[in-house]
């Protein structure tokens, strides 16, 4: 089963895929892909089987997606809390896993021509030695294309995503790459393991279930949240614009939350530099007040430098985790 699958919408969906896309269309979506084993206990098969079908309508609904014009989604595809599951349903997502990142690297082409990059969110480091090669391998193949974005989150929760970014900022304190004052809520955001996207602006949970189970908790806090009731495997392109029009009608209430939280972020950050800067002048000082215009010199001077250490921290961190797929990559080659 191909990672996309190539089928053209009927009269009707394309019909209905236009006149949704004369309003407000969400660019990243992200998937909770819940149901599978409700469905193959529903349709009397084994629980591999009913895993197999879920990734069969991630292929399906990633073409929705394209044909709406939604380029980028993220689908919650293993959590860390799966691990608890039995020896033989773990195996079994391993194995899957396997084949699917397997075919995934015979369709280059495929992949190239409609300009897909595979992103893998989690920590690699909890799977089989042989599993990571294979989704090292498929990240660094994809990395160049830049037309649409799929955000696999495999050996991931969102809690230790966030307990990650924040080791990952006292690693940089500690390497001096930048100061203790320097972090805040955006640099948390910039060292989160979706550090590379824009948050979801629709996140859709399927068969029922009413929560995130851990899932993108801080990326979601201004996201238009949907839960329906089809299990997974039986998802279809209708469901898929029920969510969209969802969005639509949630979107003007979302963009002001979005804006004001933005305004927020901008005079927090402001108020942190001027305190920065107050402290410095305090121990620099000699004791004569400075007027208004050297402060906000100061200020400016102050601002400038933050950003310059941040912007090289960052750039230290994304080249770590880099090498850490780009390394894992070339043994691949090597075994």
């Amino acid at each position: 089963m191909s990672w996309i699958r190539e089928r053209q919408l009927s009269f009707l969906e394309r019909l209905t895929a236009n006149i949704l896309k004369a309003g407000p269309m969400p660019k990243h979506v992200a998937f909770i892909m819940d149901g599978n084993r409700r469905f193959a206990q529903k349709a009397h098969v084994e629980r591999q089987e009913g895993h197999s079908q879920g990734f069969e309508k991630l292929a399906e609904t990633l073409r929705w997606c394209l044909n709406l014009g939604i380029h980028e989604v993220t689908v919650y595809a293993f959590s860390i809390e799966n691990f608890k599951r039995s020896k033989e349903e773990v195996d079994g997502l391993m194995e899957l896993a396997r084949q699917k990142f397997s075919r995934l690297l015979t369709e280059q082409e495929n992949l190239e021509k409609h300009g897909v990059c595979i992103r893998v969110l989690g920590d690699l480091t909890l799977l089989p030695a042989d599993l990571q090669q294979l989704i090292a391998k498929s990240v660094v193949a994809t990395k160049a294309h830049n037309k649409c974005f799929l955000n696999v989150c495999f050996a991931y929760t969102s809690r230790y995503e966030i307990a990650n970014a924040v080791k990952e900022m006292a690693w940089g304190v500690e390497q001096g790459l930048i100061k203790s004052s320097d972090v805040s809520e955006v640099l948390l955001s910039e060292c989160l393991y979706s550090s590379n996207s824009p948050n979801p602006d629709l996140l859709i949970r399927t068969s029922g279930e009413v929560r995130l189970s851990d899932f993108l908790l801080w990326q979601t806090s201004y996201s238009c949240l949907v839960f329906q009731s089809v299990l997974w495997p039986e998802y279809s392109f209708w469901n898929l614009c029920e969510a969209v029009l969802q969005y639509q009608l949630s979107y003007p209430s979302l963009q002001k939350a979005r804006d004001l939280h933005r305004e927020d972020q901008a005079l927090q950050q402001m108020e942190a530099d001027r305190s920065c800067v107050a402290e410095l002048l305090q121990h620099r000082g000699n004791g004569e007040p400075m007027d208004a215009q050297s402060r906000q010199k100061e200020l400016l001077n102050y601002t400038a430098s933050r950003e310059e250490r941040v912007h090289c921290f960052l750039n230290t961190l994304q080249h770590k985790r880099d090498t850490f797929f780009s390394d894992l990559s070339s043994q691949a080659v090597v075994a």
